[in-house]
């Protein structure tokens, strides 16, 4: 038998989507607010602060009332992918966030982790093709140590490269409860294909 949904923790996982489709905040930050708008100075009940799961169901139906663009912006967003892809194919890239799962708001960035030991070597290759990028940290996906990231945009479309060793895709092709959290380029021609 299933629970009953908690109407608190459907309520804070609805204000956290909104926040993001319309503020471009991150799940953290979103969550944050989301409890502050909806609670005030009271402190959350234990167990209602929706996963991240949640939000992600909750961004969907919002985005699907609220944004008419956004089934195309989902399948542009996927398309550039494809081809940035292609082109940073020797570094392993796998996609992940917004993009795979289908959420895509406008501030969402197509967000690729590559899987090669030397940071340097896409650095280099952006360089040479011209990229103007900006270089930062982005938590590990398993140890949450930092690890470098590169930032620009490729037509309007943001870009997130984060840079992990090779060794570490070994660990990041299981799934999570809703499913792969990311994919290399024929995984999301398949997604593609589907649409």
């Amino acid at each position: 038998m299933h629970e009953a949904p908690d109407p608190l923790r459907l309520e804070l996982a609805a204000a956290a989507a909104r926040l993001i489709a319309d503020s471009g905040l991150d799940y953290a930050g979103a969550k944050k607010k989301a409890l502050r708008q909806v609670l005030g100075d009271r402190s959350a009940p234990k167990g209602s602060i929706p996963d991240n799961d949640e939000i992600d169901a909750a961004l969907r139906e919002h985005l699907e009332l609220f944004d008419a663009d956004h089934a195309q912006r989902v399948a542009r967003r996927r398309r550039t992918a494809a081809a940035l892809m292609q082109r940073l194919r020797a570094f392993h890239p796998y996609l992940t966030g917004a993009v795979w799962k289908g959420v895509v708001t406008e501030h969402a960035p197509i967000h690729l982790q590559l899987f090669h030991d030397n940071p340097k070597d896409v650095e280099m290759e952006l360089l040479n093709e011209g990229v103007d990028f900006e270089v930062s940290t982005v938590p590990h996906f398993r140890s949450g140590a930092e690890v470098e990231a590169i930032g620009f945009y490729l037509d309007d479309a943001p870009v997130l490269l984060s840079l992990y060793a090779h060794d570490d895709v070994r660990g990041a092709l299981r799934g999570g409860p809703a499913g792969a959290e990311r994919g290399d380029r024929a995984a999301l021609l398949e997604r593609l294909a589907q649409a």
